[in-house]
């Protein structure tokens, strides 16, 4: 078998790859078996590798852009044998054969040793003060890293600083199939690749899951299907767990000799078993660094979508099924901006900067969907999309959205009335509906798109463009109406029924209603007003036109609600019509 060997412009080993038995192909990205993505001059497929019994046959594909170089020279088809590369852009590809083994040398001694985390506290460290020094600018190595395999190269060039009597480090990775040597690094550069003891970290990381030491007997007799070559004769594996990777090893081999007093593993001496330690140290906080972060990044990319209380009924360890699409009960909420399209075409000479007042305009909705629980779903130009009753059902969802579309109102009316203020022009409409439809996410735990589907949303968009035609902020559906009638303090909103229409392109008529701040923030409407208002919509739906009107314009001057229903009532003479049923048909969106 053997294995492709990555080396960066730097001369750095940069990754490994096993050649699987038969043909694969090289490239930048998939399709490809190898895939090699710090090389920008790869081409997605660029070289097919054939396995041969003492050779690897490298054929240049049609679709590669760029040459590749052997020996040297441009070639399209050559053969690579054990220690030979190619090149392509700056990068050097190398053929080793496969750089593990599942034996110990059985001609020389071999222990075992497998230790545990209790028995190394009390190992005491010679050079504690270096230790401590190496350890300190761990948590750096870790963050400071621009890609992984920066990462890797990092944490393998600090464990030989740390290990002075180490003379190889290796960060390995267990799969099903091998052991993969993610990053590897020598002492002495020329010495050549790192070539650990499957064996060994199979033991460490799968049976025992714990740091195991090997040592051999010295050898004169090099052998380089084994970790024991002549330069080499005790090696150790530290796991590494990290939730959502696979098993990987903190490999690290050296030569004892009569000075360091190592003679067999049960009697390797207080030095390697503090290097085992020191290393066990390492492992400790790569593992939890690397947890934090990859919590760090979830929860940054929930945080844009859910409200903080949701995040932590949720916890930490968060179920993924939780997250999945499924059919609930949600209330949507949908705001929009007013004769946006009129103002894009007014302001065509400065995008920009209506640009810039439209993401404000936008950070003002979703902050306040946020702030009452709510789920932020996609952006639709200069609209916002809002839902609550996902991923946590909740029986005052209804009730959290209305509270979210007041303080919309209110954040804009705040705007309107400050001179200068970005926001003072625009204008915005919302739309509520209640129902069920199906919510999720989709995506992935580092990317997350959420959103919900369903003819409650449909009927939320529909409810937000009639604002403009009902000539109110919010209009709301009938069952979210209920909700606030029945739970909502009036301290905090009212509702005012408006009419009962019949949306385009929808066959089953809406009772809609407006969403009101509450009597002592919007003074315009008394309680007696809107009970007045109310009995003219039901004297309309009825068909007594007369008493209608007068219901309608007892309203103060300035409420353009009564408009809807007054201009059909003067249209026919204050007559309902033979037919009427009650049902205003909407002749648009």
């Amino acid at each position: 078998m053997f294995e492709l060997v990555v080396i960066d412009v730097a001369g750095k080993q940069a990754s490994r790859h096993e050649l699987p038995a038969g043909r694969s192909m090289l490239g930048r990205e998939q399709p490809a078996d190898v895939v090699v993505s710090c090389e920008p001059f790869l081409s997605r497929c660029h070289v097919a590798l054939t396995l041969r019994s003492q050779s690897v046959l490298v054929t240049k594909l049609n679709e590669a852009r760029n040459a590749v170089y052997f020996h040297g020279v441009i070639a399209t088809e050559f053969e690579v044998h054990d220690g030979e590369h190619f090149v392509i852009g700056e990068t050097q590809f190398r053929i080793e054969r496969h750089a593990t083994t599942d034996e110990s040398p059985h001609s020389r001694a071999f222990e075992e040793m497998t230790f545990d985390a209790r028995q190394l506290r009390n190992i005491p460290f010679s050079d504690a003060e270096k230790r401590i020094e190496v350890l300190t600018h761990l948590p750096r190595v870790i963050l400071g890293a621009r890609t992984h395999e920066d990462f890797l190269l990092r944490v393998v060039q600090l464990l030989l600083a740390g290990v002075p009597r180490a003379e190889a480090v290796a960060i390995t990775e267990l799969t099903p199939a091998s052991c993969e040597v993610l990053c590897g690094d020598r002492r002495t550069e020329t010495a050549g690749s790192v070539r650990p003891s499957a064996r060994l970290v199979r033991e460490a990381l799968m049976t025992s899951r714990r740091s195991v030491l090997h040592v051999w007997e010295p050898t004169d007799a090099p052998d380089s299907r084994y970790t024991a070559i002549s330069e080499f004769n005790w090696a150790f594996c530290t796991p590494v767990f990290v939730p959502g990777e696979p098993p990987r090893g903190l490999y690290v081999a050296g030569r004892h000799g009569a000075e360091t007093g190592v003679i067999s593993a049960s009697g390797c001496g207080t030095q390697l078993q503090a290097d085992v330690r020191f290393t066990e140290l390492v492992a400790e906080i790569i593992s939890s660094l690397r947890r934090l972060r990859a919590l760090e990044r979830h929860q940054a990319g929930l945080r844009q979508f859910f409200a903080p209380p949701i995040l932590e009924a949720l916890g930490e360890d968060l179920n993924p099924d939780l997250l999945e699409p499924r059919e609930c009960d949600v209330t949507v909420l949908f705001c929009d901006l007013r004769g946006f399209s009129q103002k894009a075409e007014l302001e065509a000479t400065n995008l920009k900067g209506l640009l810039s007042r439209v993401s404000q305009a936008l950070s003002v909705m979703t902050e306040q969907i946020l702030k009452f629980g709510g789920v932020t779903g996609d952006f639709q130009g200069d609209a916002a999309l809002g839902f609550w009753g996902w991923p946590l059902a909740s029986a005052e969802a209804p009730l959290n959205a209305c509270r979210a579309a007041l303080s919309i109102r209110a954040a804009f009316e705040q705007a309107a009335s400050t001179p200068g203020h970005p926001l003072q022009d625009f204008r915005m409409g919302i739309g509520i509906a209640h129902g069920r439809a199906v919510a999720g996410k989709i995506g992935t735990q580092e990317q997350v798109k959420v959103t919900v589907f369903g003819p409650v949303v449909n009927l939320a968009s529909r409810l937000e463009t009639m604002t403009s035609q009902l000539r109110v902020p919010i209009v709301i559906d009938e069952p979210t109406a209920n909700f606030v009638r029945s739970q909502m303090v009036r301290s905090v909103g009212r509702v005012r029924k408006l009419a009962k229409v019949l949306p385009v392109g929808m066959e089953t008529p809406v009772l809609v209603s407006e969403l009101l701040p509450p009597a002592s923030e919007y003074p315009l409407l008394s309680d007696d007003h809107i009970a007045q208002f109310e009995k003219g919509v039901d004297d309309f739906i009825a068909g007594r036109w007369e008493t209608a009107w007068q219901c309608l314009h007892s309203m103060p001057a300035g409420d353009r609600a009564q408009d809807f229903l007054s201009i059909p009532i003067v249209q026919n003479n204050r007559t309902a019509p033979p037919e009427w049923d009650g049902v205003v048909r909407l002749a648009r969106k």
